[in-house]
Formats: C-alpha cells, structure tokens, sequence
C-alpha cells in the first residue's frame, strides 16, 4: 500500500504586534495573505505581489521583509510588526508623526510600507549598517551621515507611484533625528547611573 501524500498545510502560530493567533494555513500562503485574507490586518498592501514595490513591507525579528515573497510558515515562532503594531496606543510613533506632519504621503496606498521600512532604515542606519553609497568608513568611527542621498538608497526598495518622495525623505530626516537625540538621552542617564552607583560604593568603602 503506498504511503499517504504528505500533508500540505499546517496548523501554525503567528506573534502578531504582540498577539498570537493560531490557524491552518496551506504551506504555499504568502505571509501577506495570511495577514490580509486569514487575520484582516489589511493595514499591509498588496501592490506588486512580486516583491518589487515595498507595499507589502512588514518587521519581522525587526528587519524589513516584504511580505508578498515570504511564506507564512516561514514567519512562526517570530516576531511580526505590522503597520497596525507600530503606534504605542493612541500615541503614534516617531516616523508616523514625521510622514503626517510632512506630508510624506499622498493616497496612501504605499504609506503603510514606507514607513515600516523607515523604522527598519533608521536602527539598520544606527547600528551602523552601510549602503551601497556609503562611503569606506573606519571600523571605529560610528554610522554614517544619514543625508538624503543615504535616505533615498536605503528607502529605494519602497515605491510612491504619487511621487511623494521629496516629503517621504525630510519625514525619514526628521525621525531619524529624533531617534539619535533619544538614544543620546539614554545613554546620558545610563553613564550618570553608573557614576553615581560608582559614587555610593566607593563611600560605601569608605
């Protein structure tokens, strides 16, 4: 008796902006379908469907991913940002604010996908991650200058049919800003914790 075919869909647990949610899926779903047609997280857009546009751009483990060319079985046990987990309540995040004041949209068909890869840009920039214009930095001397001509490279995988890229850079420009002035705070009141722990066991000593 030959041996039954082998299973072509699994039961499977997607970590969705920080929810789980079971289902069956066929192993050949996109995790863009999942999403869309399975979840109706309708925030990510089906543009291309071939990986070309960025529409369908979501986090995954915090790296950009188009999700048109991913495969939702792929994506378990990881954790999944969609445009809909990027905001902290009604607070919107620091590069939704950026694109809203800006105006780094224009129908907005594209929007949701730019701006996960911006978040994406903006720590892939900070931890010093180069482009194919960066320059032949020293091993030691930090990232890069995030100039438009950086911005424009590293967001060229996310396309505007509108146009709205001029917008969609100084919007980048501003959050990534942002982004260095509260990492500066931060370590600022990191390195006075650690001085003043310093202080209270050398008088401790004493």
């Amino acid at each position: 008796m030959a041996p039954p075919p082998p299973s072509t869909s699994s039961a499977i647990t997607l970590n969705i902006n920080g929810e789980k949610h079971h289902l069956p899926v066929d192993h050949r779903t996109t995790l863009l379908d999942a999403l869309r047609e399975r979840l109706d997280l309708t925030g990510t857009k089906k543009g291309c469907d071939q990986g070309q546009c960025g529409a369908c751009t979501v986090l995954v483990d915090r790296r950009r991913v188009v999700s048109c060319l991913s495969l939702a079985v792929a994506a378990e046990g990881r954790e999944i940002t969609t445009i809909e987990g990027v905001a902290e309540g009604d607070e919107l995040h620091p590069v939704q604010q950026a694109f809203l004041d800006l105006d780094g949209y224009q129908c907005g068909y594209c929007t949701p996908g730019q701006i996960c890869s911006a978040i994406a840009v903006i720590e892939e920039h900070a931890a010093g991650w180069p482009s194919a214009v960066t320059g032949d930095p020293a091993p030691d001397a930090g990232p890069p200058p995030l100039t438009p001509e950086e911005i424009r490279e590293r967001m060229s995988g996310n396309l505007c049919r509108c146009g709205a890229y001029v917008s969609i850079v100084r919007a980048v420009a501003r959050a990534a800003g942002e982004h260095t002035a509260a990492g500066s705070a931060a370590g600022e009141d990191a390195a006075e914790g650690r001085a003043a722990g310093k202080r209270a066991a050398e008088e401790d000593v004493a």
